[in-house]
């Protein structure tokens, strides 16, 4: 019988215990999809990559949920951006690694401090949008949050976005009434099939170009996850191409706070990039991560 090791890091986070904690293996070389599907479930994260090829600084990955494979993870690319050079796996003082994945080529620009790699930047999937769900159906998916329209805020965008998830995205008036969401995720999951989205957003204002957000994903097997890079890269698009928060040099910059409602509080930080007509056109997101453990799967 064969053994696996996995580490254990939490993205979006320099604190043991707070953000999203997620697993890598560093080596899956020969493992077969299904191998690969298995041995997410098993391990028991909510995200889990797996490193099947590394040459210098660029590496493939493959990115599983414990309902099979996703083409993004945030929180995966941030962790292994992170920790390939903590282990020794990329050329000493390397600033930028490239991880190919199902969908597309990823680009990850480290940033040190006294030669230590601090904070990672990824360059998701290219931002796209669909047109907006009709009213009466978000009502329902207020409904199925355990709020009503009163709490909708009037002045931030509703819609459906993507960088590598399609999720929807529901602006609140506050991040109490944010954290004061009660979802059945039974309807929850119905209309998230219905809407053909992955996961439903719920975010507030919290301060200039900050927000507080929640992320619910039943259809990924995950009834809320911590801190979401691929969602929150996507809210940052949604608000760009909105025009509600302004630009400088054809950038945006956002910070989302999220996890506080499940005490594993994490940061992620967005800026979006604009073409000269204002349409957005990338985004990156950015984060710290911290190891956290490892563990060994018999396979």
């Amino acid at each position: 019988m064969a053994r696996l090791p996995y580490l254990l890091v939490d993205a979006f986070t320099s604190t043991p215990g707070a953000g999203n904690r997620v697993a890598l293996v560093l080596d899956a070389r020969g493992m077969t999809l299904e191998e690969m599907r298995q041995a997410a479930q098993r391990i028991g994260e909510a995200e889990t990559a797996f490193l099947t090829q590394a040459q210098g600084t660029v590496f493939a990955v493959r990115f599983f949920t414990p309902r099979g494979e996703v083409e993004f993870s945030g929180a995966l690319a941030i962790a292994l951006g992170l920790t390939l050079p903590q282990m020794g796996l990329t050329p000493e003082g390397a600033r930028r690694l490239y991880l190919h994945t199902l969908g597309e080529a990823l680009g990850v620009e480290l940033e040190y401090q006294e030669g230590v790699p601090r904070k990672a930047w990824v360059r998701g999937p290219s931002p796209r949008f669909r047109d907006l769900p009709p009213f009466a159906l978000l009502k329902k998916v207020l409904e199925a949050l355990g709020s009503d329209e009163r709490y909708l805020h009037r002045g931030l965008p509703y819609g459906i976005a993507y960088t590598g998830l399609w999720s929807l995205f529901i602006p609140l008036v506050s991040p109490q009434t944010v954290d004061a969401l009660e979802p059945d995720m039974e309807i929850l999951t119905q209309l998230c099939q219905r809407l053909e989205v992955a996961t439903v957003h719920a975010y507030a204002p919290l301060g200039p170009r900050v927000f507080y957000a929640r992320d619910f994903a039943p259809l990924l097997g995950i009834p809320e996850d911590p801190v979401t890079g691929s969602a929150n890269a996507a809210l940052g698009a949604l608000l760009a191409r909105s025009g509600v928060v302004p630009r400088r040099e054809g950038e945006v910059w956002l910070r989302i706070q999220q996890g506080h409602r499940l005490d594993t509080p994490g940061l992620v930080e967005v800026r979006v990039a604009y073409t000269p007509m204002g349409v957005p056109y990338a985004v990156h997101l950015g984060g710290e991560a911290v190891m956290v453990g490892q563990g060994t799967l018999e396979i």
